[in-house]
């Protein structure tokens, strides 16, 4: 090892001492803001709610277990502006919060497709955002049909209108794919703080269950390799499946894969990753109980008294990643998208479409061009910085 890489080392040890020492004063601060925020999306909801009728309320509790603050409060939204309408269009007297059922099971999909149209051309809505207020809207009657009972075991609705309203038919182009991928993959600083997340803050914030901080503790190296090596390298799932020890070259930083239609390619990834790569090699044999023939790299932990280690499969490490996913606060995150965020920072850092091709393993350049749309936002946020600069 040269002496540059044995500084390298040894900075990096120290930094991972330094982090450990303070980590957790600081993700008990992080907790504290997160909770701050949850709690004023909650009194928020709760505010809004109190205008709806009540089995609309209903429907909101019922989906706090399932959707994030912010998607309950879009919803909140999206009905207060459907009563609105239904008040306006003078299809009730009263207030909104005292619509009837009876009048939910009484309109017509030319009033649906009225309302569609409202929000369209009155509210200046683009096709996708109608989209999104009639799946909100859809999955409200869904709920008072075939989930919400009376005392009588009889169901809110007999008659689901949404049910017969199709959404548009909207034909993405790349800049629409992108903009769609916008808030649900990592950027700038979030990169190294969710890899951060993985390999220790996940295990102090489950302090108080063993069972989670065992498993952790066990597996962190590994899943912390997992996500470094796709966030450094872009790699698809089945591609990081399949990896071998004997396809890791730490020398030359790169990954030996079978891409798309059978074909072999060296694929380069991160100073970060190798770090992480060749940490959790160094502990693979002895932590999973493996032999020398054993040849896969990522690994699952034998279960059971007569468990037998195997290759870690696709499914397993999708799940590994939406648990970290959701317990860091980003629960569109998923493997894809993490293949996502590195051909994004890649993109936004160098630029250069045919090697961004390459490394990703695409067959057409027009798929590597969504990159080039998704970093417009950072490109537009560096140009009012020197506005800001040249104004002060």
């Amino acid at each position: 090892m040269s002496k540059d890489n044995s500084n390298k080392d040894y900075y990096v040890k120290y930094k991972f001492d330094e982090i450990k020492s303070v980590e957790y004063n600081g993700y008990k601060e992080l907790i504290k803001m997160a909770n701050e925020t949850r709690k004023q999306y909650m009194d928020r909801i709760e505010e809004k709610s109190r205008s709806l009728p009540w089995y609309v309320v209903e429907y909101i509790d019922k989906r706090k277990r399932k959707l994030s603050p912010a998607s309950l409060l879009n919803y909140c939204h999206d009905y207060i502006i459907f009563f609105d309408w239904i008040l306006a269009e003078g299809l009730f007297k009263g207030s909104r919060k005292d619509v009837p059922l009876e009048l939910l099971e009484r309109l017509t999909v030319q009033q649906v497709e009225d309302f569609l149209s409202f929000l369209e051309y009155q509210l200046d809505n683009s096709k996708l955002t109608v989209n999104r207020k009639l799946s909100a809207l859809k999955s409200l009657f869904n709920y008072l049909q075939n989930i919400a009972e009376t005392s009588n075991l009889e169901p809110y609705l007999k008659r689901n209108v949404m049910a017969k309203v199709e959404l548009n038919k909207i034909k993405e182009d790349q800049e629409t794919l992108a903009n769609r991928m916008e808030g649900k993959i990592l950027r700038g600083d979030e990169y190294e703080d969710f890899r951060q997340f993985v390999a220790y803050e996940y295990g102090i914030i489950h302090k108080d269950n063993k069972k989670i901080v065992n498993f952790h503790q066990k597996n962190r190296e590994r899943d912390t390799a997992i996500i470094s090596l796709i966030l450094g390298s872009g790699l698809r799932l089945s591609e990081v499946v399949g990896l071998d020890v004997d396809d890791i070259d730490v020398k030359k930083h790169t990954a030996r894969v079978m891409r798309k239609g059978n074909k072999e390619q060296y694929v380069y990834f991160s100073e970060q990753a190798l770090l992480d790569v060749k940490e959790y090699i160094t502990i693979r044999k002895q932590r999973y109980d493996l032999d020398k023939s054993f040849k896969a790299l990522f690994v699952a932990a034998p279960m059971g008294p007569k468990g037998t280690t195997r290759r870690l499969t696709a499914r397993s490490i999708e799940k590994l990643v939406e648990k970290y996913a959701q317990a860091f606060g980003k629960p569109a995150l998923s493997v894809h998208k993490l293949r996502h965020s590195f051909a994004t920072r890649y993109q936004l850092e160098n630029n250069d479409i045919p090697k961004l091709r390459k490394q990703l393993g695409h067959s057409s350049v027009q798929t590597t061009m969504i990159y080039t749309h998704l970093t417009n936002n950072e490109l537009e946020q560096a140009v009012r910085k020197m506005d800001r600069a040249n104004d002060e």
